[in-house]
């Protein structure tokens, strides 16, 4: 079932195009990332997504309908300029944010604080924990309603790489149990840990949607080993070509395009038995950042 749609949305302000009849979907229990710079559109699909902006034209549909009309309690939005009270303790703030619903529509707070790994910092104020601890709660505070689908922009934005990990661990976690998410960043990395699908935005649109692994086979190129030569670069390519083994130029460096790990052995072979030296080998498989900037044109 499609929980999150879009169907053609645009939304300007002034003369400024911040989406550009953007279209997609999300299907239950999906993690979709939608990935692009700032200022490409992220935070403005999002608010038309869940009903804090009104499009200026095109249509949006959460949970099958307007979202305006959505039920608020299967709903959760974990803004990225999201500050708790910093006075407030993890107990405090889930059990505040849990009284604005009704009990039965609710987690338990105290076990959503002992899942997101707080149980020893409950009574830490905020402004006292760690970047990781922050970051766990603001997802345990989206979480008190149990929602349906959650919403997360930008959720690791600022944060050390042990807060990254913690949110990304409980995003895994809150796949595996069901929940649909729709996660907006720039982290390539984030996206490739966690996403099932991408879109990629640029300027407002959609430049393509697909499966991760899909869309950086087919738009990144190929894996390739790259080899920097002490010699000069176009005569160690011409006398590993005159072998039989294939390598073009790039700057100081040869390029042997379409080696898989395991080929990276018979390249070096085909070097040492043309008799050339070389003092740096870096093998490297092609991620969604260059897919996005091969697609957009953008560095």
């Amino acid at each position: 079932m499609e929980q999150v749609e879009a169907d053609g949305l645009r939304k300007t302000y002034g003369e400024t195009v911040a989406l550009d009849g953007v279209s997609l979907s999300v299907e239950e229990g999906e993690v979709f990332a939608l990935v692009g710079p700032n200022g490409a559109g992220k935070t403005t699909l999002v608010r038309c997504l869940t009903g804090t902006a009104r499009p200026t034209d095109g249509e949006a549909r959460l949970l099958g309908s307007p979202p305006d009309e959505t039920n608020e309690a299967r709903v959760a939005v974990l803004p990225q300029e999201f500050s708790p009270p910093e006075r407030l303790t993890p107990d405090e703030l889930v059990g505040y944010y849990g009284s604005l619903y009704p009990d039965e529509e609710t987690r338990d707070p105290d076990a959503l604080v002992d899942e997101m790994g707080l149980s020893k910092a409950r009574e830490t104020r905020y402004d006292d924990l760690s970047g990781g601890q922050k970051s766990r709660l603001k997802v345990a505070v989206s979480l008190v309603n149990d929602p349906d689908v959650l919403f997360l922009d930008e959720p690791t934005t600022g944060i050390d790489p042990e807060g990254r990990e913690d949110v990304w661990g409980v995003v895994e976690r809150l796949a595996a149990e069901g929940t649909t998410v729709f996660l907006t960043t720039h982290y390539m990395r984030e996206v490739e840990r966690l996403a099932d699908r991408v879109a990629l935005i640029s300027e407002g649109a959609i430049v393509e949607v697909g499966e991760t692994d899909a869309v950086v086979r087919k738009h990144a190129g190929e894996p390739r080993l790259v080899v920097r030569t002490v010699g000069p670069a176009e005569e160690a390519a011409e006398t590993v070509s005159s072998d039989g083994a294939g390598a073009r130029v790039d700057g100081d460096e040869l390029v042997f395009d379409g080696v898989e790990v395991d080929g990276i052995g018979d390249a070096l072979d085909a070097l040492d038995a043309a008799a050339i030296e070389y003092d740096e080998v870096r093998w490297r498989e092609p991620g969604l950042e260059e897919a996005y900037l091969r697609l957009t044109g953008e560095r």
